[in-house]
């Protein structure tokens, strides 16, 4: 398995039109169903006008969680498409809402899995895709007398620090690429003192 995923840099829209039918579409960077499902419901309110709001979303940098919906078009017309645009640019943390005005002539089937294709396809390729580290932490206690070495070693090694509490015994948080963990370990056990928090 990969310690890379590809996501995207900020938040992109695309337009397609057929037949009169406009097509707008965005892709949007989000970290969780529970996210990508609010940003629905607010385009939803936000396009109240549209004959459709249709989307689909890719979680984790396993990939392993999506959804897709139709909302009210032929069942694999919209929502499919939309996420086989994800899935053919290796995406993942993205959701991609494509929302249709009707234009009063009809695509059929054929036609309409074609133009949602496009208008996702369209979002993609104007974002900035991004690859990632997956990424992981390490939680560590020290005594206060280590902090000048633990601090060093964040430095060095360009940790982010993602949570911390200094008293008599001092704890922190670390986050740093999965890959790197193992030998990060190492170098926070090398310090007097220190001991891993599992």
């Amino acid at each position: 398995m990969s310690d890379f995923f590809k996501t995207l840099a900020a938040p992109s829209e695309g337009l397609y039109k057929e037949k009169m039918s406009k097509f707008l579409s965005f892709a949007i960077p989000v970290q969780s169903a529970a996210e990508a499902k609010e940003i629905i419901k607010q385009y939803q309110k936000r396009f109240y006008d549209a004959r459709h709001v249709c989307w689909a979303y890719m979680i984790g940098t396993d990939r392993s969680e999506f959804l897709s919906s139709d909302n009210g078009e032929p069942s694999g017309t919209a929502g499919k498409p939309i996420l086989g645009q994800i899935n053919s640019f290796g995406l993942t943390n993205v959701l991609i809402i494509v929302v249709r005005y009707f234009g009063g002539i009809l695509l059929g089937t054929s036609g309409l899995i074609v133009a949602y294709r496009e208008a996702a396809a369209e979002a993609i390729a104007n974002a900035e895709i991004l690859e990632c580290h997956e990424q992981g932490t390490v939680s560590f206690s020290f005594p206060y007398l280590g902090m000048n070495d633990v601090m060093k070693l964040v430095k060095r090694e360009n940790l982010k620090v993602t949570a911390q509490d200094f008293d008599n015994v001092c704890k922190m948080t670390i986050q740093a690429n999965l890959d790197d963990i193992p030998a990060l370990k190492g170098k926070i056990a090398d310090i007097d003192g220190t001991s891993l928090i599992e």
